[in-house]
């Protein structure tokens, strides 16, 4: 089966609905902005760069006609702009909003909330915007799509060290926020009435949030990864079919063989015990209402 054939069995059109996807200019974000232009749906664009995104918006009008299109300034990392981007996205009142930025190996700090900036980036602010936006999407019958990662198994929490701002391994820092992603969202739509919720993962794919290794040993790796790993274009219909098949709580949607290789398949994950995911779950609501 090759891609096309894929997505003419497994997506429907999405004419009249607006998606509102972060992180849409690179890697995995800007595969799915062609995906959706293809399927018709109206997108918002949320990234820090305005200059990406309108170099984004040139390349999709030269594919498809009558796009509509919408920027918003997203830095996850500034809990200002995050708020400035849950006012105007409540005004254009998406259907689905695809939780697609994130940050791996960068330079650390604590953000004015007191939080470590990747576990922001990943997860504090992501779930700051759903809580603001639920209400709307309740409304429209809408769905949140949240791109997880198999990096969530790396960790277990750590309640004395919440945001793993005393470790530096990257790979545990950011698999606690996306652990935490994961398990506090399940929460809050057990019981949600109106919108759903997807979680998917892409596997492992070249984009720039793997393009953090010394150049030389990136220069080494590089091509090994295009060969071996799916390409984002591939790796990005996971995300996609999110937001065709809600996952119920403990199931995610991810490549099928060895969550690497395969076509997207919905699968049961066994990676957190109810006692966790029900503390992580209080601690997100404990840190939302703090922001």
């Amino acid at each position: 089966m090759n891609i096309l054939t894929f997505l003419n069995q497994n997506t429907k059109s999405l004419l009249g609905k607006t998606v509102a996807i972060s992180g849409s200019t690179g890697g995995i974000g800007k595969e799915l902005c062609f995906y959706l232009a293809r399927l018709g749906a109206k997108l918002i664009l949320l990234d820090r760069s305005i200059a990406k995104q309108n170099g984004l918006i040139k390349a999709l009008n030269e594919k498809f006609n009558n796009l509509t299109t919408y920027t918003i300034p997203l830095d996850l990392s500034d809990m200002a702009t995050v708020k400035s981007a849950c006012e105007q996205l409540k005004d254009l009142s998406p259907d689905y909003i695809i939780l697609n930025a994130g940050a791996y190996s960068v330079p650390r700090f604590k953000c004015s909330t007191g939080l470590d900036n990747v576990f922001q980036i990943n997860f504090a602010a992501p779930y700051y915007i759903v809580k603001k936006l639920l209400p709307t999407l309740n409304k429209n019958g809408g769905r949140v799509v949240a791109v997880s990662s198999i990096a969530h198994n790396y960790s277990v929490t750590d309640r004395d060290d919440i945001d793993f701002s005393r470790r530096e391994r990257a790979s545990l820092v950011y698999g606690n926020a996306k652990r935490f992603l994961t398990f506090a969202l399940y929460g809050l739509f057990e019981n949600n009435d109106g919108a759903t919720l997807a979680i998917t993962h892409p596997g492992i794919t070249l984009t720039g949030i793997t393009a953090h290794y010394p150049k030389m040993v990136f220069a080494l790796i590089k091509y090994p990864m295009k060969i071996i790993f799916h390409s984002p274009k591939r790796a990005a219909l996971s995300v996609l079919q999110g937001l065709f098949n809600e996952t119920e709580k403990g199931t995610w949607i991810g490549p099928k063989y060895f969550n690497i290789w395969g076509y997207p398949k919905a699968k049961k994950l066994k990676t957190c015990s109810d006692d966790e995911a029900g503390w992580i779950y209080k601690k997100a609501e404990e840190i939302y209402n703090k922001m």
